[in-house]
């Protein structure tokens, strides 16, 4: 059975090893101990692959808890399509949330532009006089 040290996962997800022992302090992973008095972690392929999913979880934006509830569902021996279903409602909660967020920014970037056209105005009217 294929195992990795924590530097190797660090370097092949491109994050670092204090970013792995965070998500193991969350429960999303949990390596085994090994070595003198049980210092070294080695982490098995389904550590490995958590890892992914949770990188490619926080990529879309989710919480911590979405992606702990969505890979703790795809462990379980459960049908799948609640699973799916789960996905997709919280997908979309996501893409409520991002859609809502990028309205505030919309509305922030027309305050911006008309602050500078106000100040560009006064700007012009100075260099008049």
């Amino acid at each position: 059975m294929a195992t990795f040290s924590i530097s190797e996962l660090s370097r092949e997800f491109n994050v670092t090893p204090r970013t792995i022992r965070f998500y193991e302090d969350q429960g999303l992973i949990a390596p085994e101990r090994a070595g003198a008095g049980g210092k070294q972690r080695v982490y098995a392929v389904r550590d490995r692959t958590r890892l992914k999913l949770t990188l490619r979880g926080k990529r879309l934006g989710l919480s911590l808890a979405e992606v702990r509830s969505l890979i703790d569902m795809y462990e379980s021996p459960a049908d799948t399509a609640p699973q799916l279903e789960r996905f997709l409602e919280v997908l979309e909660h996501h893409r409520s949330a991002l859609e809502r967020q990028l309205a505030d920014l919309r509305l922030t970037l027309d305050e911006i532009a008309e602050h500078k056209a106000r100040a560009q105005n006064l700007l012009a009217k100075i260099g008049q006089n």
